[in-house]
């Protein structure tokens, strides 16, 4: 069986980290479904989802080391192009990747104890975000 939902959120941008374990495990727990797997998908190219161990130090570090690899004031070829601001955006998203997928088993995500679901907002301001989560299994 399959099932897709989608999960809204509002995210401020400039590496914006918000946890999304607990609205990922609710969507596998409303498919009634005991084991599979669930894909999280971003529909964009600005963003990106992983798991780390969600915590003010460690979301921290990654904002510096976004910066210091991919620092939003260099020039970017995509501005030259577009007119944007948001090259370092569309660069770290491709780092991260758009997708996530993580096993259940007896309704509950496998996730380590330190490891939780998040989704990366790297544009440059303030934006709707719509996550597709698609979960497969019996």
């Amino acid at each position: 069986m399959v099932i897709t939902r989608d999960i809204h959120l509002r995210m401020q941008g400039h590496t914006d980290v918000e946890d999304i374990t607990a609205l990922v495990q609710a969507v596998v727990a409303e498919s009634g479904l005991a084991a599979g797997i669930v894909t999280v998908f971003y529909p964009g190219s600005t963003a990106g989802l992983t798991t780390l161990e969600y915590e003010d130090g460690v979301v921290a570090d990654l904002q510096r080391v976004f910066d210091e690899i991919v620092p939003p004031q260099r020039a970017y070829q995509h501005h030259l192009r577009w007119g944007d601001d948001n090259g370092s955006a569309h660069v770290r998203a491709a780092l991260i990747g758009p997708s996530l997928t993580v096993p259940f088993v007896a309704g509950r995500l496998t996730l380590g104890t330190w490891q939780q679901i998040v989704f990366l907002d790297f544009d440059t301001g303030p934006r709707a975000r719509r996550l597709v989560v698609q979960v497969m299994g019996e």
